[in-house]
C-alpha cells in the first residue's frame, strides 16, 4: 500500500497495557472495517530496558493477525511524548488520529472527531472532558493544569491533554514536535495556536481506569509545570519577533 493510498491513520498508545489492549483494539478495528476508505492502526508498544512487559509481543500478534494493523515496538528513549512522536512519524494517512489505549476515552469519540473534521474542514479536532469518572485526584490535577495553561496561553482551548486528537497531515508536518515526556499534548496545542490552525473541540465522557494505577505521579506534575514555564517563555519571545 502506497503512502498516498492511506486516508486515515490511528495511533494507539499501548505502553504496559498487556492483554487489556485487546478488546479496545478489536473494537476499533471492527468499527473501522465498516468504512470504505483505506485506513491503518499503528499500535505503539515501546518498552523500558529489561522490562517484563508483555505488550510488545501482544501487539505484534495483532499486527500479524490483522492486515490493517502495524506495530511500533522499540526500547524507550523517553516517555509518552517520545512514544507518540514515534507513532505519528510512522503513520501514512492524510488524516492522523491519536488516542490512549487504556479505554478511558470512548472509542466512539474517534469517529465523532473525524466526522467533525470532515464536516467543518478544520486542521485539528480534539475532545474536552465534561464528566470524569477517574477520581478526585486526577480531576483536581487536570483542572489545575488547564487553569495554568489558560492563564499563560489564553482561553483558546479546553482540556489540552484530552484525546483523541485528529490532525491533517499537512498541519502535523508543521508542528515539528520535540517533547519526549507528558508535555506532548500541550506542545501540540501551543504549536496549533502559534500556527493559527483551525481547531474544533467536542465534549466527551472520561471513564475510570481499569486494571492499573495512573501513570500521573507528582514527578509528572512537576514536569508539567517546568515545561509550561519554558514553553511560555519561548512562546512570548516568538511573539515579540
Amino acid at each position: 500500500m502506497k503512502n498516498d493510498d492511506v486516508f486515515f491513520s490511528l495511533v494507539i498508545l499501548c505502553y504496559r497495557a498487556e492483554e487489556s489492549i485487546l478488546p479496545f483494539v478489536k473494537r476499533v478495528h471492527s468499527i473501522m472495517s465498516l468504512y470504505n476508505f483505506n485506513w491503518e492502526i499503528v499500535l505503539v508498544a515501546n518498552y523500558l530496558p529489561n522490562s517484563t512487559d508483555k505488550t510488545p509481543s501482544i501487539v505484534k500478534k495483532l499486527s500479524d493477525e490483522y492486515p490493517h494493523i502495524r506495530c511500533v515496538s522499540e526500547e524507550k528513549q523517553g516517555m509518552m511524548g517520545w512514544d507518540l512522536r514515534k507513532g505519528l512519524h510512522s503513520t501514512r494517512g492524510q488524516y492522523i488520529a491519536m488516542i490512549d489505549g487504556d479505554g478511558q476515552f470512548p472509542v466512539e469519540s474517534i469517529f465523532a472527531c473525524f466526522a467533525r473534521m470532515l464536516m467543518d474542514d478544520v486542521d485539528l479536532v480534539k475532545t474536552f472532558r465534561v464528566f470524569r469518572y477517574d477520581g478526585f485526584y486526577r480531576t483536581v490535577i487536570s483542572r489545575g493544569y488547564n487553569l495554568i495553561f489558560r492563564i499563560l496561553f489564553g482561553k483558546h482551548f479546553k482540556d489540552v491533554n484530552s484525546k483523541p486528537k485528529i490532525i491533517k497531515r499537512s498541519a502535523y508536518e508543521q508542528l515539528d514536535l520535540k517533547s519526549a515526556d507528558w508535555f506532548i499534548d500541550a506542545e501540540i496545542m501551543i504549536r496549533a495556536k502559534e500556527l493559527k490552525l483551525k481547531v474544533a473541540e467536542i465534549p466527551i465522557l472520561f471513564y475510570a481506569q481499569e486494571g492499573r494505577s495512573s501513570f500521573i505521579k507528582w514527578s509528572a506534575i512537576l514536569e508539567f509545570t517546568k515545561n509550561l514555564h519554558f514553553a511560555f517563555k519561548k512562546h512570548r519571545l516568538a511573539n515579540k519577533d
